[in-house]
């Protein structure tokens, strides 16, 4: 039987991996890596460090496959998803077919925790349900990005007795969630922030978070820091051709 590994890598320090992390990627034969073009180089250079780093099992192999492109602009967000994950879930199958043989074990690097806003899980299970290649699989958390964030920011995810809720810049543009007074956003092109200047709230703000590209700032959510984290997030996107940020929004007691 083929066995999968989902291993949860952290935000970007390589540090980050835990002891567990570290024993599962010695017993592996064959790493995925999905290949998102030259802007996110980096994001496959640093899953090569830590296997250089970490990884003292010899004979292991690195099998790389094109990312299939995403429309970005989508009239329906998630039909276009749905398509997206279908085109994803053909390179898995290909790659868990073609490259795995039987006894042989294989393992997806996941940037952050597995189980936070990323689809490998989802993918694995979508792979299992065709019921064309048979396989078993386990997940390895890791440290996400939330995680990282507030640790960078000396901070707590909630407030002591207070609700917290992840969403998305999408999500967050229809309106505050009700119940929560910490509010982690994921996946905001937009800087949805923006609109909630000037209501009392601290933002915590970061992007690249364990790298050495790293940008933290935070502070009272007025006009003036608002335009200074979406100056600063647009001049590192220009510079590096990609960013992968976070952030959290707190309505303070």
């Amino acid at each position: 039987m083929r066995k999968i590994y989902a291993i949860g890598i952290g935000a970007g320090d390589p540090e980050h991996l835990t002891v567990q992390a570290v024993d599962r990627l010695n017993r592996v034969d064959v790493f995925f890596v999905l290949d998102k073009g030259s802007a996110k180089a980096d994001l496959v250079q640093l899953r090569q460090e830590i296997l250089e780093r970490f990884v003292n099992r010899p004979g292991y192999r690195v099998v790389s496959a094109k990312d299939p492109d995403r429309d970005r602009t989508p009239a329906d967000y998630r039909t276009a998803v749905a398509d997206w994950h279908q085109l994803r879930t053909d390179v898995y199958e290909r790659l868990i077919r073609d490259e795995l043989a039987d006894g042989e074990t294989g393992a997806f690097l996941v940037w952050g925790d597995p189980a936070l806003y990323d689809s490998t899980i989802a993918l694995i299970e979508a792979v299992l349900a065709r019921g064309n290649v048979a396989f078993e699989y386990e997940v390895v958390p890791g440290i996400s990005s939330i995680s990282a964030l507030v640790a960078r920011h000396r901070t707590t995810m909630n407030q002591i007795g207070r609700a917290v809720q992840l969403t998305t810049g999408r999500r967050l543009a229809d309106g505050w969630p009700s119940d929560a007074d910490d509010v982690f956003v994921l996946l905001d092109a937009h800087t949805t922030f923006d609109q909630y200047a000037g209501q009392g709230l601290w933002i915590y703000w970061g992007a690249y978070v364990g790298t050495p590209d790293e940008i933290l700032l935070s502070g009272p959510l007025d006009d003036a820091l608002a335009a200074k984290i979406r100056e600063t997030r647009a001049a590192a996107r220009e510079r590096h051709g990609w960013i992968m940020d976070t952030y959290l929004l707190r309505r303070p007691e």
